[in-house]
């Protein structure tokens, strides 16, 4: 299991490739507070109960000063066609050999149905306008994560 990050670290810089094959990286967004989170699986209902709810809170998260990034090991093409079925207008970004999710503490031991195996633990960290992690949660839940993370920002609803 990788080391978890924990508030106050220095957030690890990354670029990666977005949906359209663009490079994004946690530097274009220095200055600015970041809801980095990490999914498991493009198009999967879990995936797309969290990243939904991102897309329906995004105006209040940008009214609040943040930006939001999704990251997954999928491929560009399985991003591009996720966000463009749901309608995602945040950047999602490929990390296919799980380099950055590994350097976030977001991959590691998984068990599921009763097997054990490696992969991408659904993670959010926010990262703070000088690049130090505010906040780092590992092993959320999809389900209702985006009104727990406001609420634990103490941002209104």
């Amino acid at each position: 299991m990788a080391a978890r990050l924990q508030p106050g670290s220095p957030a690890p810089d990354f670029a990666l490739p977005d949906a359209r094959g663009r490079t994004v990286s946690l530097a274009d967004h220095r200055g600015q507070r970041v809801v980095v989170y990490f999914y498991p699986k493009a198009s999967t209902p879990g995936c797309t109960t969290q990243a939904c709810d991102f897309r329906d809170s995004l105006a209040r998260f940008a009214a609040d000063g943040f930006a939001v990034l999704g990251i997954s090991p999928d491929r560009p093409e399985a991003i591009a066609r996720f966000a463009e079925e749901e309608s995602l207008t945040f950047p999602l970004l490929s990390d296919a050999d799980h380099r950055v999710a590994e350097a976030y503490g977001a991959w590691g031991e998984k068990k599921n149905y009763g097997k054990t195996y490696e992969g991408l633990v659904r993670s959010t960290v926010v990262v703070g306008p000088a690049g130090e992690v505010e906040l780092a949660q590992y092993n959320v839940r999809a389900t209702g994560h985006v009104a727990k993370l406001r609420r634990d920002l103490g941002l209104e609803g």
